[in-house]
């Protein structure tokens, strides 16, 4: 195999990881022509196909997916090691890649702008995908760190909370129940209930505090999207349990009603997490470092209108 360069596999990395050469070819600010001929001479240098398409779909050969792992371990070495020189020149510079669950969107954006205030010389990567999406990424190693609402139960992840994260009833200012005081649980199950899809945290959560209840309920719609059930919920479909941060943004939120239910909120928690066996950058350490003391971030949620955050003992 003849040597291939950093630039050849920084292409095959982008196409693989955007399933196409136009986009690649988008994000990498070069021409297409430019992408294939670096794919070609790359696939010169292995002597191996390195994708092979398949209808309309591009697929890797079993040699592009050694090579995709094998790029993977070399740019995280290299984005490592760019790092520890930043930190050996006292600086806090490099690149944070942060995945974070849907509802996550509502803080993340403000956690990660404090954050950029205090270190301008980071810079962010902010994917916003579902849980199963997320848990996807986790389990390929594919960011530096994960906000979940719920971790998954793995003991080769390491998982810690940050943040309070209460699950409420939410309703349409309009609903009958909007007024009343004290509302039994028994009588919260007997309403149309609109849920996000299976999988999602919210939606286990809410589901087991009502099984534990000896209660079932009624599953009105499924929507894939927190600003889609409060829009079904302000269209008279039902009810819903969601974070209380899905408050924080949005036009709607002085037409929602939080229900005044027996047992609600239900105390939840942010969680970050990341493989157990990851060697975490400068970078990373010290997003976590600013988790975990973030006084400021307590006064700007609390101004939010969400009402008083606190952070769990530990």
């Amino acid at each position: 195999m003849r040597h291939s360069s950093l630039r050849q596999l920084e292409v095959f990395e982008t196409i693989t990881r955007l399933g196409s050469f136009t986009r690649a070819a988008e994000e990498l600010c070069v021409t297409q022509p430019t992408v294939s001929m670096q794919i070609k001479n790359l696939t010169d240098a292995i002597g191996l196909p390195l994708f092979e398409q398949i209808g309309k779909k591009m697929y890797l050969t079993e040699a592009g997916r050694e090579l995709h792992q094998a790029c993977l371990g070399i740019f995280e070495h290299l984005t490592q090691f760019e790092m520890i020189a930043a930190d050996m020149k006292g600086l806090k510079a490099g690149r944070l890649r942060l995945a974070v669950v849907t509802t996550a969107e509502y803080f993340a954006p403000r956690l990660l702008g404090m954050f950029c205030q205090q270190y301008p010389d980071i810079e962010v990567s902010l994917e916003v995908s579902n849980r199963e999406h997320i848990l996807n990424r986790l389990a390929n190693n594919m960011d530096d760190l994960y906000i979940l609402d719920l971790p998954p139960k793995n003991e080769e992840i390491i998982v810690q909370s940050f943040l309070q994260n209460p699950l409420v009833v939410l309703a349409s200012v309009n609903h009958p129940l909007a007024k009343k005081k004290k509302i039994t649980l028994k009588r919260i199950a007997e309403e149309p209930f609109i849920f996000r899809e299976n999988g999602s945290g919210t939606r286990i959560e809410t589901e087991s505090f009502f099984t534990k209840q000896n209660l079932k309920l009624e599953t009105k719609m499924t929507l894939g999207s927190n600003e889609a059930i409060k829009q079904a919920i302000l269209g008279g479909l039902g009810v819903s349990v969601l974070s209380r941060h899905t408050l924080t943004l949005g036009s709607h939120k002085d037409q929602l009603a939080i229900l005044d239910v027996k047992g609600f909120p239900i105390n939840c928690h942010w969680h970050y997490a990341y493989p157990s066996g990851k060697n975490l950058s400068v970078v990373a350490q010290t997003f976590l470092a600013y988790l975990q003391n973030p006084p400021q971030l307590i006064v700007d949620l609390a101004l939010t209108g969400v009402g008083i955050i606190t952070f769990p003992e530990r």
